[in-house]
């Protein structure tokens, strides 16, 4: 895993048995579920920060159900080039990538943020053999340039902390919505649709684009799948739940998913 660095004063942090701690005494005990809480009271946004319970259930199903595989399959063939001796996952949820991504590259540790302490608890549940961590990616709790290779897939990121924890050489590789993404689903749930923000911006002087692909492939969903593809998504409580459920029983052709890979350099 990338050297942990104490949230309060930066220093490596070191394990015994069960309990981190940085030589200025700051000390965080793991979790029994597996994981370590490095978020600070201070830096939560609100008293449960992250995804809902409920979205993370959905979340889970839907990607558990194979929808999404081909973007996994993708990610792990991008960052597989390189052989990575270290991945961090930035915003990893409940671990679906993550843990794929460890096992199509056994021989890289790799280790997965969430500010969502109920998501990394379901993470643990994936793979004990993970390194899971409760925290936010605009303060990575992780040593400076340890880092070969970092992920992140429809989550925000800070280029600051990217370069930080990079190593030279290392890569970055960001997944995000191409403006096609899920099209059908959102001009059915909307009077109008907005555009999708654009993946780069203010790209750093430091980081150089090595790739940047367009994923696309038609999704058919059963009902209870597209419930748990909008039940995971912010549509599920942006959108008028009569929609909604007019749209579960007339059902929804021509659904693609279109994701915008961007693989960078240091």
């Amino acid at each position: 895993m990338p050297q942990l660095i104490c949230p309060h004063c930066h220093l490596p942090l070191t394990a015994s048995d069960r309990t981190w701690s940085c030589s200025n005494g700051h000390s965080y005990d793991q979790a029994r579920q597996g994981y370590l809480n490095l978020l600070l009271v201070q830096h939560k946004n609100s008293r449960q920060p992250g995804d809902t319970p409920t979205m993370l259930a959905h979340r889970q199903a839907f990607l558990d159900g194979g929808y999404y595989q081909p973007v996994s399959d993708r990610v792990n063939e991008l960052l597989g080039t390189e052989d990575p001796r270290s991945i961090l996952d930035m915003g990893c949820g409940e671990g679906y990538y993550t843990d794929r991504l460890a096992r199509a590259i056994p021989t890289a540790d790799c280790a997965g943020l969430d500010i969502s302490k109920e998501a990394i608890i379901k993470a643990c549940r994936r793979n004990r053999g993970i390194c899971w961590l409760v925290g936010s990616s605009a303060r990575l709790p992780v040593a400076d340039a340890s880092v070969d290779a970092a992920l992140c897939i429809f989550s925000p990121w800070s280029w600051q902390e990217c370069l930080r924890v990079l190593r030279p050489g290392g890569r970055l590789l960001l997944v995000g919505p191409h403006a096609d993404h899920l099209l059908s689903l959102r001009q059915q749930l909307y009077d109008s649709v907005h555009d999708t923000p654009e993946l780069i911006r203010n790209l750093p002087p430091e980081l150089q684009i090595v790739d940047d692909q367009v994923l696309r492939y038609p999704l058919e969903l059963s009902a209870e799948a597209l419930a748990d593809l909008i039940g995971m998504t912010p549509h599920g409580w942006r959108s008028r739940p009569e929609r909604q459920q007019a749209l579960l029983e007339s059902g929804l052709s021509g659904l693609e998913v279109v994701m915008r890979l961007v693989l960078l350099q240091r």
